[in-house]
């Protein structure tokens, strides 16, 4: 039974950044609340991303069907990840970062709805169970290393100029 779970299990994921994005919404200025859920969002968003690419996107470029999607949501993957170093890097309390914000939600929202209503589905159908079960398995062991290193890292835009 274990095998469609991979897709409960990211839409699950998606719920859990969908309600950290709303309350993101309704903090004001530069609050220490801003920051906590913002720092949430960006770990759990990055392990999210990393452990799909890692599982099901890696296994979706071996399948040229499917391929064109997993590189649509992977090149998504890095917009966003973008956007969120922005944010970190943007002093909190401006008017700037929550228009800013809500440009990086308003993308962020469109990505997992598209991945939910169109590639998820498209994979479930082209995919084997075993495979989908395996895919489960690995997406499992890594989140858990990915967001230990998201945690750890501080995003920088200096980083992408080296």
């Amino acid at each position: 039974m274990a095998e469609s779970k991979i897709f409960e299990r990211l839409k699950a994921d998606h719920d859990r950044h969908r309600e950290l994005l709303d309350r993101i919404d309704e903090t004001h200025g530069d609050s220490d609340e801003r920051e906590q859920l913002f720092e949430a969002f960006r770990v759990e968003v990055t392990a999210h991303a990393a452990s799909e690419e890692l599982s099901l996107y890696a296994t979706m470029m071996g399948k040229p069907d499917l391929r064109e999607d997993a590189q649509h949501s992977a090149s998504e993957h890095k917009e966003i990840d973008e956007m969120l170093t922005e944010l970190y890097e943007m002093d909190f309390a401006s008017t700037g970062w929550l228009t800013r914000f809500r440009t990086m939600k308003h993308r962020y929202l469109h990505h997992i709805e598209e991945e939910e209503e169109e590639m998820f589905p498209a994979a479930e159908d082209g995919l084997s169970q075993a495979r989908k079960k395996e895919i489960a398995e690995i997406f499992a062991k890594e989140k858990p290393k990915e967001k230990a290193k998201a945690a750890e890292d501080e995003p920088s835009s200096e980083d992408e100029r080296e």
